[in-house]
């Protein structure tokens, strides 16, 4: 298994009328994490696309909101990855406040998928060798 936390602070442009993290944010700062446990690993997100031609696309979102996160909360997004990817990649959040607790999960799914060919391929072996230490 491998994680990352990266932490952000709630803006007030991302909060609704009530003072809350609007709900429709949560995928935003899933993407934060994605981006960052993956610069973790000693690579740009952004390479897949430029450098390697493989773009990911979101095919699956599942969320739990268990609590509400309000403006100026510094919160915690932790990022794992539960198994090796192979085709596919699911990232599994916790949003997470300043107390402790866990105030919103989610599973995210991405294909890899060759931008020449518009088709799935497996994972990078780039990416494999980044992460095959965590899973042994």
């Amino acid at each position: 298994m491998y994680s990352f936390d990266f932490h952000k602070r709630v803006r007030y442009a991302e909060t609704d009328k009530m003072g809350y993290l609007y709900y429709g944010n949560y995928p935003k700062y899933y993407e934060i994490g994605r981006v960052e446990t993956i610069r973790s690993l000693g690579f740009d997100y952004k390479d897949f696309e430029d450098v390697h031609g493989i773009m990911l696309p979101v095919v699956g979102l599942e969320v739990k909101y268990l609590k509400p996160a309000y403006y100026d909360d510094l919160l915690t997004i932790r990022t794992y990855l539960k198994e090796m990817p192979s085709k596919m990649i699911t990232f599994y959040h916790e949003i997470i406040n300043v107390k402790g607790n866990i105030i919103n999960k989610a599973e995210v799914k991405l294909f890899f998928i060759d931008m020449t060919s518009n088709k799935r391929v497996s994972v990078p072996d780039f990416m494999t060798k980044a992460l095959e230490h965590h899973f042994e």
